[in-house]
């Protein structure tokens, strides 16, 4: 299996939000041979601007996001991405580029805390704790 994990989850993580960093830590534990985890490229720019924002430590911010990277891989976005997203007519671009990356490499799902943004998806769109519970907790 193969899923793109969103931006907010991995902030969930990187950034300890309280509210959601248990179920959000969870999926990014679920990596394994059979669930390959995924963020697109132009995610990781978004994921280091956030963090770097609220974190003020450069050095810090690079470390985890080469932690991250032990978990996670990262998809590219191609211009056929792109105009897809644009001809997507959907009103947010950030989430129709992910959702048109997370389409092109045939990923199995989405795993967002923001389902309602993907409702025009073709893909399975789960939150983590939908993700845990299907594919995790057994």
């Amino acid at each position: 299996m193969q899923i793109m994990v969103g931006t907010n989850v991995v902030l969930d993580v990187l950034l300890n939000r309280t509210a959601h960093v248990n179920e959000s830590a969870a999926v990014l534990k679920a990596a394994s041979d059979d669930i390959q985890e995924f963020i697109s490229a132009s995610a990781i720019t978004d994921i280091y601007y956030i963090a770097q924002k609220e974190l003020k430590k450069p050095s810090l911010t690079k470390q985890l996001l080469r932690n991250l990277l032990q978990i996670v891989h990262v998809s590219s976005v191609s211009e056929v991405d792109i105009w897809a997203a644009l001809d997507s007519g959907w009103e947010d671009f950030e989430d129709a580029v992910q959702n048109s990356v997370a389409e092109h490499h045939r990923f199995d799902c989405i795993v967002t805390r923001n389902t309602s943004d993907y409702s025009n998806s073709a893909l399975s769109v789960m939150t983590p704790q939908e993700f845990v519970n299907k594919f995790v907790s057994k």
